[in-house]
């Protein structure tokens, strides 16, 4: 090839790679803006010092509750289950990150003929007889204790978690009729046993938690769904799942619509305020504006960070500074996109990140981090629990990375400790 052929040619080239250098930049012009998660180079050791929290207090007493209720179950103890699951329920016992001990006692009793039949479900196997064969057990013996409220709870809510397995996650539209009318069969046995036992008269959370949970089949337009949440929170205001459950069902897609929702959160926190301040508002926000493109472009954005501090004040523990870290960080980036007031208000809830980590955060809770990164689904299946947490792990470090990048690209070293953030020169290399 001749010097002026390969100098045409290299001429070309550039102008090709100039064009297209030209027409991304267009692009990225046009196209709205992106909240993809930081992704830097984890860095080394030398430069990000914090602790990471493999098996937390949290995760162990979760362990240890849903195994004792599973172990009681298989020994078919029925009486002291129930005795330890009401216990638990009317001291509003929880773990160190709040999840409530009853319910964990009564998930562990009803695990191996829930995960029978979902495991079954799964396969395709679709013999009615084969996925009932647990559940029906668990009738027999619910026949011993008609007026005991916890194993009439325990047998409820397996047909509830049966029915949530025969629906799926789909869209409602794409599910096959199979399917529907035996998720409704399985609720509607659900709501008969628990008809009996109301959670105001029997002062407990476990039972009207419950009634809320199947709220989600029922149509009657006699359901106040804001006075059963309510009550229900009124019985237990420490706990924000309630909030957060309240929140999702506000939804247009359920029982409310914005103006609902807002209405709700602002009554919880007027309601709690002696507990959280404002926190309230931003629990029942919670999960209904990481979902929902248009609860995030109505939400009340100051006062919600307003709410942030409050909780952080309030609750100080580290379970729940990553919980809200990971979801302003990591749950709240994953908005669709296209609406120019939630993508407004999400980055502003994403800045957040900020102080939680810098003014708060001491250790990273890599679970918490990876629920964050599913939105908190707890239909999410989790085949390897190790992988999950390294995935969790990842996000926290690629997150904090992210945002001490410009004092470790000026040759600090940050250090994370109980008594607060460190930043100290690293030594060059000899």
């Amino acid at each position: 090839m001749s010097d002026r052929m390969t100098e045409a040619l290299f001429d070309l080239l550039a102008r090709i790679v100039a064009r297209l250098a030209t027409l991304r930049r267009q692009g990225e012009e046009a196209a709205p803006p992106r909240l993809a998660l930081p992704a830097p180079p984890v860095p080394p050791e030398d430069c990000l010092s914090i602790p990471v929290c493999d098996s937390s207090r949290d995760a162990e007493a979760v362990r240890r509750a849903q195994d004792r209720g599973q172990y009681l179950a298989r020994q078919e103890r029925w009486d002291e289950l129930a005795e330890e699951l009401w216990a638990a329920d009317q001291a509003r016992a929880v773990t160190p990150g709040g999840a409530p001990i009853a319910e964990l006692l009564a998930f562990g009793a009803r695990a191996d003929v829930v995960l029978a039949a979902e495991h079954a479900l799964m396969d395709g196997n679709c013999d009615e007889e084969a996925i009932l064969e647990g559940v029906t057990a668990l009738e027999l013996m619910r026949r011993e204790f008609p007026d005991n409220p916890a194993i009439n709870l325990i047998v409820a809510l397996a047909h509830v978690d049966i029915g949530w397995a025969w629906r799926g996650n789909g869209w409602d539209a794409t599910i096959p009729k199979l399917n529907r009318s035996r998720c409704m069969a399985h609720f509607e046995r659900a709501v008969d046993l628990l008809a009996p036992f109301d959670g105001i008269e029997l002062n407990s959370p476990l039972i009207a938690s419950a009634h809320c949970a199947m709220l989600a089949t029922q149509t009657s337009h006699d359901i106040r769904v804001p006075d059963r949440y309510e009550d229900l929170i009124d019985l237990d205001p420490t706990n924000p799942r309630h909030m957060r459950a309240l929140g999702h069902h506000m939804l247009p897609r359920w029982f409310g619509n914005y103006a609902k929702l807002d209405l709700e959160a602002r009554r919880t926190a007027s309601r709690t305020a002696d507990i959280w301040g404002l926190g309230a508002y931003a629990w029942v926000h919670f999960d209904a504006i990481a979902l929902d493109e248009g609860a995030c472009a109505h939400v009340d954005v100051d006062f919600f960070i307003d709410a942030l501090h409050d909780i952080v004040e309030r609750r100080p523990d580290q379970e729940t500074v990553n919980l809200l870290a990971a979801y302003c960080a990591v749950a709240m980036r994953q908005g669709p996109g296209g609406d120019n007031q939630a993508d407004f208000n999400r980055q502003r809830i994403v800045d957040c990140a900020n102080w939680l980590i810098r003014d708060h955060m001491t250790e990273v809770h890599p679970l918490i981090w990876a629920h964050a990164s599913d939105g908190f689904d707890n239909n999410a299946r989790v085949t390897s629990v190790n992988r999950f947490a390294a995935r969790g792990r990842d996000f926290a470090l690629r997150v904090i990375a992210d945002l001490f990048s410009d004092e470790i690209g000026r040759g600090y070293k940050v250090t994370f400790t109980d008594k607060g953030l460190h930043l100290d020169r690293r030594a060059k290399a000899v």
